[in-house]
């Protein structure tokens, strides 16, 4: 059979069976197509850009998950993803405690002071993490954070340390600022001594460190002007140990809020002119970091996402880092970039976060991604990074629902998403689709009408890769979209080619609506488990077809279901 008669037998048979959506509801049966056909261009002879590995970059507040289990086996799998080195930022590295993780909280225990006041180091706990990002093959994205306790400075509304979630757990002495400057700087130097004396200087040289996480919310219990210092006495203490380390910031919140992007626009000022409190010289940045999150709500009784707020974010930081010529070129690293602002609010929190186990949540991203790289594209920086914040939750329940990239093990349908998009080539190239909703639009209102069923692609030797989505903003049942796929500019040689069709929806690369189709167990058999773990993974659609290329060009005919994504491979 040809692909789009697979494609089409497919969907007809997955919609017919009432297939169990992102959810775990079970829908009536929906026609298998809508009245409108979307047609989608590729051309390969038009490159347009690098396609720069933005999706290998992971995090997540409890980095005592690092150690345990679910984490370890989470990290490997992330570094199998990636033909590029993967890396991982986490919070919490400087934290005091007894090492164990809870929501939205972990601990070292780097930091103490005797009696006398003398630093006191144990790099016991936070080995063990570095260890283990080692022992996996990934690396760390170092964020420097929090403040020990004998290190905090006393406020007299913040004198608690920690405050336990569903508390405001940043609204503890964890996150004042340091009592001595001084010893701040000299904690980060000796920390950074240690990393390239246990990994090796070359190593070391090749991760990044961060100063902090959002200072310009309640994660920074002081000024702006005192987050300057800290970050100025941080980056020395970074360099005096190493030499050509890349340090950077501030890790600010959404700068579509006009206090973000104030505090966005006031830091690189002082990067730009100012001097460092620490030395009186220049002060160091290798790169930029900020944070774009999306806003679902809860509408007409279904999920409602908000794309738009995530790309507002990335659009105005993106602007604000333009307008200074020094830095246009320098590295962005978005070191939180997601669908809304809290990972450890599950779905039984916050209904709205119901996107997190099914399809919306990797169609959603399929469809940011595109667009960070346009935004890029428009305003000319050096975009390098879409950090997702999102990892696991050990020992908690089966799909509660938790910002994560599996449960118990088992990966989540948009871990899938990020397997697709790391097999993509190297270069970027001209697309075109009737169906997209135009970049100006996402920005300024998201996908509140017509759907968005768009493609990304790119090029390598011998092989071209097409992503394609259908994403809308609400999680409302929707016919199909019948979708062809134009791919020109095939090489003379290239008379033949085999097209491989991996696919994420309802039925495929889903192991949550397996789940559910179990009856949703919260103590899954060995059995279930297995079958569980055999759905979890990236699936064929169907069985690879070779195709003839006429003129250079082939056609893929297939349906798009809402919330699907596809990856055609074509190689020659």
């Amino acid at each position: 059979m040809q692909l789009n008669k697979l494609s089409q037998l497919a969907f007809v048979l997955a919609a017919s069976a009432g297939v169990v959506s992102a959810q775990g509801t079970v829908p009536a049966p929906l026609p298998a197509s809508s009245e409108k056909p979307v047609a989608i261009s590729v051309d390969l002879s038009k490159p347009i850009a690098p396609n720069k590995p933005i999706y290998s970059w992971f995090g997540y507040d409890e980095g005592n998950y690092t150690t345990m289990r679910d984490g370890k086996k989470l990290l490997g799998e992330l570094r199998d993803l990636s033909p590029v080195p993967v890396y991982i930022r986490a919070h919490h590295l400087l934290t005091s405690g007894n090492g164990v993780a809870e929501l939205k909280w972990s601990s070292t225990n780097i930091y103490s002071e005797d009696a006398n006041g003398k630093p006191v180091y144990d790099f016991k706990i936070i080995d063990g993490i570095f260890d283990e990002y080692k022992a996996a093959g990934v690396r760390p994205m170092v964020e420097l954070g929090f403040m020990p306790k004998d290190l905090a400075a006393t406020l007299p509304d913040r004198k608690e340390y920690q405050v336990h979630y569903p508390k405001s757990a940043i609204s503890g002495a964890s996150n004042n600022p340091p009592k001595d400057y001084k010893k701040w700087g000299e904690l980060v130097r000796v920390l950074t001594a240690h990393l390239v004396e246990r990994y090796g200087r070359e190593t070391v040289l090749q991760w990044y460190f961060e100063v902090w996480n959002e200072p310009d919310i309640d994660y920074w219990h002081a000024t702006p002007e005192d987050y300057w210092k800290l970050y100025d006495y941080a980056v020395a203490g970074v360099r005096s140990a190493l030499p050509g380390a890349r340090v950077g910031g501030p890790a600010t919140t959404s700068p579509r809020s006009d206090k973000a992007q104030k505090f966005l626009q006031n830091f690189l000022e002082h990067v730009n002119t100012g001097k460092s409190a620490a030395t009186g010289g220049a002060v160091p940045m290798d790169f930029i970091s900020f944070h774009v999150k999306g806003q679902p709500t809860i509408t007409n009784g279904h999920v409602q996402m908000g794309i738009d707020r995530e790309l507002k974010d990335a659009d105005r930081g993106f602007a604000t880092i333009a307008s200074f010529a020094r830095f246009k070129n320098l590295p962005i690293i978005l070191s939180e970039a997601d669908p809304e602002g809290c990972a450890a609010c599950s779905s039984k929190v916050n209904p709205a976060n119901n996107y997190r186990n099914g399809t919306l949540y990797p169609a959603y991203t399929a469809a940011a991604y595109k667009a960070l790289f346009e935004l890029q594209d428009k305003h000319k920086v050096n975009l390098i990074s879409m950090l997702s914040w999102s990892f696991e939750f050990e020992d908690r329940e089966y799909f509660e629902g938790f910002r994560s990239l599996s449960s118990n093990g088992v990966n989540k349908p948009v871990l899938n998403l990020f397997r697709m998009v790391a097999l993509m080539g190297p270069t970027r190239v001209a697309t075109s689709s009737d169906g997209k909703v135009p970049l100006e639009s996402l920005v300024a209102s998201g996908v509140r009408e017509a759907a968005d069923v768009d493609a990304m692609a790119t090029i390598g030797t011998r092989r071209a890769d097409v992503l394609l989505w259908n994403y809308h903003d609400a999680d409302e049942p929707a016919a199909a979209a019948p979708t062809s796929v134009a791919i020109t500019g095939l090489p003379v040689t290239a008379k033949r080619v085999l097209v491989k069709h991996f696919r994420i929806d309802a039925n495929h690369s889903n192991a949550y609506t397996v789940w559910k189709a179990m009856g949703s167990p919260q103590h899954p058999t060995s059995e279930q488990y297995a079958e569980l773990a055999d759905k979890a993974g990236l699936q064929l659609f169907d069985s690879p077809v070779w195709m003839d290329v006429v003129n250079g060009q082939i056609k893929v005919s297939t349906e798009m279901p809402r919330e699907s994504i596809s990856l055609l491979q074509v190689s020659w």
